[in-house]
C-alpha cells in the first residue's frame, strides 16, 4: 500500500535528491498496456498503446485504433517510427520528440519520464527545496540560462509529482504531472501521467492511463520498417 496521508516536513534539499535517486527503476524491463489520449487542437483522438521498455537500451511503442496507427522503437542515439496508417517512417535523432514535447530531450530522461523520475540528475547540482501543495519542490540553485526546471517530490515514496521546464524567453513549458502510482512487485510505478507542452501558439496534451504493468518479462522489440513508405521531413 501506498501511504498518501504523510505531510511533508521540513527536509534538507540534498536529502529530498538523495531520496528521490533512491528511488531510482531498478528492475531490467517494463511490459505495459496504455490508453493514450492525444490532443493537439487540430488532432484528437484516444488510442490503446502496447511499451517495452529495456531499461537504458530499448524503449519499443505500439499505437492501435482498430487497426495498427504506429510503430516506434527509441534507442539511446535513434528513433525510428513508422505508421501502416500514413504510410510514412522517421529514422533519425531525437528531433522528432523535441519538436512534440518542446524541449531538447535524450533517451534517458524520456526513460526517466515514463518511470517518474527527474529528467535531470537532482545530485549533480546543488538543489534548494521549499514545500508546496505538500511536496517538496526542488530547483536547482542556478538556474540554466535558457530555462528554469522545477521537480515536485512526493512525501510518501519520493517519486515525482510533477516536472516542469519553463522557458519564458521562448514562451515555452512542458509540464509533466503524476496524479496517481501504484505498487508493482514493491516498486512504486506511475498509474498515470499529463503531458502537457506549450509553445507560444500551440499546445500538445498527451495524457497515459497505464492499465497492466509487468517486470521482468520476456518480449520482442524487433522492429522494420516497410518498404515503400515515405519519409518525414520534420
Amino acid at each position: 500500500m501506498i501511504d498518501a496521508s504523510i505531510i511533508a516536513k521540513e527536509m534538507s534539499a540534498k536529502k529530498v535528491a538523495r531520496k528521490h535517486v533512491s528511488e531510482n527503476f531498478d528492475k531490467k524491463t517494463v511490459e505495459a498496456k496504455l490508453k493514450v489520449n492525444f490532443n493537439n487542437g487540430k488532432t484528437k483522438q484516444s488510442i490503446s498503446v502496447s511499451m517495452k521498455i529495456i531499461k537504458d537500451e530499448v524503449i519499443w511503442l505500439k499505437g492501435t485504433k482498430f487497426i495498427s496507427i504506429f510503430k516506434a522503437k527509441i534507442t539511446p542515439t535513434k528513433v525510428s517510427y513508422y505508421s501502416p496508417y500514413a504510410k510514412n517512417y522517421f529514422e533519425g535523432d531525437f528531433s522528432m520528440i523535441e519538436k512534440l514535447l518542446g524541449v531538447e530531450i535524450n533517451f534517458e530522461q524520456l526513460q526517466n519520464l515514463f518511470l517518474g523520475q527527474a529528467l535531470q540528475n537532482v545530485k549533480e547540482e546543488k538543489q534548494e527545496v521549499h514545500i508546496k501543495d505538500n511536496s517538496y519542490i526542488l530547483s536547482p540553485e542556478k538556474q540554466a540560462n535558457l530555462f528554469d526546471i522545477f521537480f515536485a517530490v512526493n512525501p510518501s515514496h519520493f517519486k515525482l509529482d510533477k516536472q516542469s521546464i519553463v522557458n519564458s524567453i521562448k514562451n515555452q513549458r512542458l509540464d509533466i504531472i503524476y496524479p496517481s502510482y501504484r505498487l508493482v512487485d514493491d516498486v512504486v510505478f506511475p498509474s498515470e501521467i499529463n503531458i502537457k507542452a506549450k509553445q507560444a501558439n500551440k499546445f500538445t496534451n498527451i495524457d497515459f492511463t497505464f492499465k497492466t504493468v509487468e517486470f521482468n518479462t520476456d518480449f520482442d522489440v524487433s522492429f522494420t520498417i516497410p518498404n515503400g513508405y515515405k519519409k518525414l521531413n520534420l
